[in-house]
């Protein structure tokens, strides 16, 4: 059985509408694959269609933009009540903080003479639920002002580049708590895969456990066999369950192909159980996964 738990449509910064990609993961041999666009749930309703009707297993989730301590952490939710109020009212503050520095962003590459309107961005974000640096990389690139997103996030648009400019993420502990209220299970989504400072650490990735942590995206293109063997010996140490997957983002990300990593099948029912425990405790109505 093969499992990708990481993957984005255009409902966030992919370039797959959500049906297309839920076909694209059946063509590359997947058996479940779970859609999880940054902090929204509008991918889930089409892609469990698409599932149903090709034949996938499908896992519906949300990738959620948190802070940890000043250091950006991406947390992977399962199967949560995506009504449940204090969730919903927090995707909607994080979401608000990307359509809301996007102008900021604009000014920013004005006074470096890169001229890039509002329009531009939304005509490549379509129907995303927010336009975020993904989307305006994209207009950069349409514009003929780089090659890539990632020449885009290099020269004006990562950490630290001149159009950067900070937003809003929940805080992770109180993240990782609404989440278990709404009766979903979290994974930290390629914990060592950015900053390089190999943060969280054990100390704190064992503090996160004690406030309802569930796993650890230990198998991602952007972490090192090295680093895999240290993340999967935390694992291990602190009874994490252990996933690896794609982040797939269509032709949006290069080097991210559906499938490239996987989620061992055993490790994978760790993960449906837990979700099954945190739906009974939370006594939300939660979605089952499509079979």
């Amino acid at each position: 059985m093969r499992i990708d738990l990481h993957t984005h449509s255009r409902v966030s910064d992919g370039t797959d509408s959500p049906t297309e990609l839920v076909q694209a993961a059946k063509a590359a041999g997947l058996d479940v694959v779970a859609i999880t666009d940054h902090d929204t749930a509008g991918s889930w309703d089409e892609a469990a269609a698409a599932a149903a009707d090709v034949g996938i297993g499908l896992v519906r989730g949300m990738e959620i933009s948190t802070d940890h301590l000043g250091h950006s952490v991406h947390l992977l939710a399962y199967l949560p009540d995506r009504t449940h109020p204090p969730l919903v009212a927090e995707l909607a503050r994080v979401l608000a903080g990307r359509d809301g520095r996007l102008p900021l962003m604009l000014a920013r590459l004005a006074r470096l003479g890169i001229e890039v309107s509002l329009e531009d961005v939304a005509a490549v974000s379509g129907h995303a639920a927010a336009s975020g640096r993904p989307h305006l990389a994209d207009a950069l690139v349409a514009k003929g002002y780089v090659h890539s997103r990632d020449e885009a996030f290099n020269r004006y648009l990562g950490a630290g580049k001149p159009a950067n400019v900070s937003r809003y993420a929940a805080p992770l502990e109180p993240m990782i708590r609404t989440v278990a209220a709404a009766g979903g299970v979290t994974v930290i989504a390629h914990p060592w895969g950015r900053s390089g400072h190999q943060q969280p650490d054990e100390a704190a990735i064992s503090s996160l456990v004690d406030t309802g942590l569930s796993g650890l995206e230990v198998d991602h293109q952007d972490h090192t066999p090295e680093t895999r063997e240290k993340l999967r010996v935390i694992a291990r140490n602190l009874d994490l369950v252990v996933t690896g997957s794609s982040d797939y983002h269509g032709t949006g990300k290069v080097g991210h192909h559906l499938g490239v990593n996987t989620t061992a099948p055993a490790e994978y029912e760790r993960l449906l159980e837990r979700a099954a425990a945190a739906s009974a405790a939370s006594g939300r109505v939660t979605p089952e996964v499509v079979r």
